[in-house]
Parts: structure tokens; C-alpha cells; sequence
């Protein structure tokens, strides 16, 4: 019973004029890589899944997009939800997901085991969505690349050592390869495939 009320509500009040709000800004995020923006329409995803993240999920998912799920995600009352509000089906096959979200402290896989698309069709990706403890206050690190004009900085906490790594073999892709999504609380991160990411002298 708890399950079905949890997967009943939280979605947006309005729903097609939040989801327009929160398409705008991932536009803007995707745009402008490393600006923080801010969630404004409440949505009440159920636990492991964050106020951003599952802001997102409202806005990008629906039945022609198979979302995959970590697994703290998957045995939650997540995919109820994700499945009444958005009608997303989701996928245990990586590869076949056009959405993947992870809950704070999952270790992350080799991006390359996700969609990357194809040459002729590189936005037949899977956009990542990575749940952190915070966005800023953890090792900095540096994005260059279109959108940015010098360098900006991030400084997100929980990512792990092996994530430059994993990023660069991903840019290595281009045109193909992943885009990512840093979320935390109501705020998130765009971190599209074009982004170079160093790490920062301290």
C-alpha cells in the first residue's frame, strides 16, 4: 500500500508547464556546461530519487523512452512512479536505455556499456543522471569546450577517482557518446559530450 501511494504522487502540479520550466533549463544547463540550476516546480519523487532528478525524469521520460535504473533505484518505490507519471518502460539492458539514473554513492560502469549512438545518429544515446551528496565543495575540476568561455569550475562531491578517466574515453567517442546529468537535492549539472574535464590544481 505504501508502494501505490508513493507511485501516485509527486509528480508536477502543472505538468506541462513544469515540464517546459525544467526543459528550458536543461537546454540552458546543456548550453552553458557547469552552471548550476536550480529545480523551481515541486515534484516528490520517492526515496533514493532526488527533487532534480526526478524533476528531470517527469520532464524527459515517456513510453518511447526505456529508462534503466541502479539498483537502490530499482528496488524502491521508483519505477511505480516513474511508470504512472510518465509511462517510461524500463530496461535492465544499459545499452538499450535512453535514460539512466543513479542514486547518491553507486559506484559508476564504464560509460561505454550505455548507448553511445552511431555516427550517422549520435543523439541515439543514453543521457546519465547521477545522484551526488553535493554539488559543490568537493575536488574541482575544470569543463572547457563550446559553451564555456575560458574555463569554468566545478567542484562536485562524491564523484569517484575513476570518473575523468571514464569521461575521457567518452569524449573520445565523438560524435558519439554520453551526455550526464549531476544532480543533487534541486539543483543539477549538465555535463554534455563536448565538455573536457581536467582535474584542478589545488
Amino acid at each position: 500500500m505504501v508502494l501505490k501511494t508513493e507511485a501516485l504522487t509527486g509528480g508536477f502540479a502543472e505538468p506541462v508547464f513544469h515540464a517546459q520550466s525544467v526543459f528550458k533549463m536543461l537546454m540552458d544547463g546543456m548550453a552553458r556546461p557547469g552552471t548550476i540550476q536550480t529545480v523551481q516546480p515541486d515534484a516528490a519523487p520517492p526515496a533514493p530519487l532526488g527533487i532534480a532528478a526526478g524533476a528531470i525524469a517527469l520532464t524527459l521520460c515517456d513510453h518511447d523512452t526505456s529508462v534503466w535504473l541502479s539498483q537502490g533505484l530499482a528496488k524502491s518505490a521508483v519505477p511505480e512512479w516513474l511508470g504512472f507519471h510518465t509511462g517510461a518502460p524500463l530496461t535492465t539492458e544499459k545499452a538499450e536505455a535512453r535514460f539512466a539514473f543513479t542514486e547518491a554513492g553507486t559506484a559508476l560502469c564504464p560509460f561505454g556499456l550505455f548507448a553511445s549512438g552511431t555516427q550517422e545518429y549520435p543523439d541515439r544515446s543514453t543521457t546519465l543522471i547521477v545522484e551526488l551528496a553535493e554539488l559543490e565543495g568537493g575536488r574541482r575540476l575544470a569543463l572547457m569546450g563550446p559553451g564555456i568561455q575560458t574555463v569554468a569550475e566545478i567542484a562536485p562531491v562524491g564523484l569517484p577517482e575513476t570518473f575523468l578517466r571514464l569521461w575521457t574515453e567518452n569524449r573520445a567517442l565523438f560524435p558519439r557518446g554520453i551526455d550526464i546529468v549531476l544532480t543533487s537535492g534541486r539543483r543539477f549539472i549538465c555535463l554534455p559530450r563536448t565538455t573536457k574535464i581536467t582535474a584542478t590544481e589545488i
